[in-house]
């Protein structure tokens, strides 16, 4: 089965089924001489962990990593990173009743057709436990992208017909995001996403919406044309997590209905300014990387989204992704059996209601992925000096 290892120079390689023994993350590519350890991990992973609140499953699953390479004395050796989470709460007879049967929403029949067979326990490798591997990894991307000053923040900017009014996108924080369970910075907006996922949750549906996703520091020159543009490998970065439909990045769609004189963003030249430093990255004890290219310019407004031709600008990146509605909902739904029979589906076992809150961490994983890989990439691109 291809297709399980994600990167160029920072590459990652996810393993695992969500009713199985667990899952195994192997990054390959991490410089060697970084500050890692369990604790560097976590954040990110509670932030994703099931059984967090009530508008997410109840899936009681620590998911504790366990570093078991790539790491000598508190320190990146340079080795592969192998880190394994073990499944707790697994409860595969809550789908031995589906066995044969296709899911609506679902990559059930998709996957039969390919393989000629399927994992029903949980929809198996295309369940999006898989992505604990992701955070995992992207946790350690975030944390050689501080030591650029580049930092890496999402937050849910809709659920349903709620949206969250963000002036400036740059300005939201990490403690503004994490102050409700829904990660809306908009304490007024969350307080109605809430109740919004509670009244579906109620209705025994689902509901699904957008986060918005910024990346901040990003030097001008990152990105690879003409197939490896940034905004095409983070495009597909952020199509390949479960339940994501759509991504739009800056003005978006909008652009459609916008000429060219009122799309354009004016340059102007760059304010002098010292090259930015992550608050932790005297705690990284390893030099602070600076920008490989120095800016000369930027733009008053940035309706490109950080991105020109594909490659950085300078300005954030600012992207957004649309999440279907989970698939999996407590209702009686017509579908077919493998053998095409019509019949009908009860799906069984624990399941967002929304999967909007616990998305967060996974979609924040895949950006800083994308740009450590071309950050590493971009200093191969020319010589110094």
């Amino acid at each position: 089965m291809a297709g399980n290892t994600f990167g160029k120079l920072f590459r990652v390689t996810t393993s695992g089924v969500s009713h199985g023994p667990g899952y195994l993350c192997i990054i390959d590519g991490c410089p060697a001489g970084l500050e890692l350890s369990v604790d560097d991990l976590l954040p990110d992973l509670l932030r994703r962990r099931p059984g967090q609140s009530k508008l997410t499953t109840q899936r009681d699953e620590s998911d504790t990593p366990e570093i078991w390479s790539g790491v000598f004395g508190g320190k990146t050796d340079g080795t592969p990173i192998g880190i394994l989470f073990r499944n707790a709460d697994q409860r595969s007879g809550d789908y031995g009743d589906i066995k044969d049967k296709y899911r609506p929403g679902h990559a059930d029949y998709t996957f039969d057709a390919k393989y000629g067979f399927r994992d029903y326990r949980g929809g198996g490798r295309s369940s999006a436990r898989e992505t604990v591997s992701r955070v995992a990894a992207g946790a350690v991307a975030k944390k050689i992208l501080a030591l650029s000053g580049i930092g890496v923040l999402g937050y849910v900017k809709q659920v349903g017909d709620v949206v969250a009014d963000v002036p400036d996108p740059t300005t939201v924080t990490l403690e503004q995001i994490e102050a409700t369970p829904v990660r809306c910075p908009i304490p007024d907006t969350a307080a109605k996403m809430i109740a919004l996922i509670d009244s579906v949750r109620m209705d025994r549906d689902s509901i699904g919406g957008v986060c918005e996703l910024v990346a901040t520091g990003v030097p001008p020159g990152l990105g690879e044309p003409v197939f490896d543009k940034l905004k095409a490998d983070l495009g597909k970065a952020l199509l390949s997590l479960p339940a994501v439909l759509g991504f739009e990045y800056g003005a978006g769609f909008a652009v459609a209905n916008m000429r060219g004189s009122a799309n354009n963003d004016v340059f102007v030249p760059a304010e002098a300014h010292e090259s930015p430093v992550a608050p932790d990255a005297a705690d990284c004890n390893t030099a602070v990387w600076e920008p490989h290219h120095e800016a000369r310019a930027r733009t008053e407004s940035n309706r490109h989204g950080g991105m020109l031709g594909g490659i950085s600008s300078g300005m954030p990146i600012v992207c957004r992704v649309a999440v279907k509605p989970t698939s999996s909902i407590p209702r009686s739904q017509r579908t077919v059996t493998r053998a095409g029979e019509p019949t009908e589906i009860l799906v069984k076992g624990r399941h967002d209601p929304c999967l909007l809150p616990r998305f967060v961490p996974m979609g924040e994983a895949m950006i800083a992925l994308v740009l450590v890989d071309h950050l590493l990439r971009s200093r191969a691109s020319r010589l110094p000096g």
